[in-house]
């Protein structure tokens, strides 16, 4: 078996190559250390036969799929947070939904959104919520049509 820097020097340059094509030049050589330090870890089990430069290769990727992950997990710094305001959405709110649900008693809330965003039945709605069918249509109806009265409302 050759001695592991004879690896690293006669499949080095094409990693490297492998990591810069997958990742871009920034993240390159970071993960072209991560390969050559999980390979000498398991070459010594590697068996004589084996295709060194695929195998090595094949680490790369998973290097390189390592990269991607931990970098979509990073947070993305800012110079700084924006103070909330109208203009700024929640994620589903639209056109003021939030702050007129938000006037809504808690079971109406709830059996709106269980059963006309998540698309429930009335049916399993009553079960989430430990009522009967009848009073979460009731519940529903009666929050619809709060709702309807609060957009008239803004309206004029």
């Amino acid at each position: 078996m050759k001695p592991f820097e004879a690896i690293v020097r006669e499949h080095g340059a094409v990693v490297l190559r492998v990591c810069r094509a997958v990742l871009g030049p920034d993240e390159a050589e970071d993960a072209w250390s991560e390969t050559f330090l999980a390979a000498l870890r398991s070459y010594p089990a590697l068996p004589p036969d084996a295709n060194v430069q695929a195998w090595l290769v094949t680490i790369a990727k998973r290097k390189a799929i390592d990269v991607t992950r931990a970098a979509a997990r990073r947070p993305v710094p800012i110079p700084e947070l924006p103070e909330p305001g109208p203009e700024t959405a929640r994620p589903g709110d639209h056109d003021g939904l939030w702050a007129a649900l938000r006037n809504l008693p808690q079971r109406q809330r709830e059996t709106l959104a269980y059963h006309h965003l998540a698309g429930l039945p009335f049916a399993e709605v009553a079960v989430l919520l430990g009522s009967t069918e009848a009073a979460c249509r009731r519940s529903a109806a009666d929050g619809m049509k709060k709702l309807r009265t609060l957009e008239a409302e803004d309206l004029r």
